[in-house]
């Protein structure tokens, strides 16, 4: 009987999570997950993956949770410390944009 080996379903290359062998982040698999979508919800919106991809990079998530959700915090804390075009193109609008998006997650709390 041949013995089967485990797949790989992600790797951490460039300073970030990949799903193996595509240019998809684990990122946008946990984000899509996260909001509900289903694995074959997730595969429509990313026709590079086929589900057992979707399936691996899940698992792989829930694997390592505290993990992920670190390295994804930290991702979120770099994004936003990063001028925007906008911040500096139109401050007084990318202000009230700022505004808005906090009273929404207030509201949200």
């Amino acid at each position: 009987m041949p013995v089967v080996e485990a797949k790989i379903y992600v790797k951490y290359h460039n300073s970030g999570y990949w799903i193996t062998d595509t240019r998809v982040s684990l990122d946008s698999i946990v984000y899509a997950f996260g909001n509900g979508m289903s694995p074959e919800s997730i595969v429509q919106s990313f026709p590079l993956l086929t589900l057992e991809e979707v399936y691996g990079a899940i698992a792989f998530y829930l694997a390592n949770r505290d993990e992920i959700d670190a390295y994804l915090r930290v991702e979120e804390e770099e994004f936003d410390a990063m001028p925007q075009p906008l911040q500096v193109r139109d401050p007084s609008l990318y202000n009230r944009l700022i505004s808005a998006k906090a009273q929404k997650q207030a509201l949200g709390a």
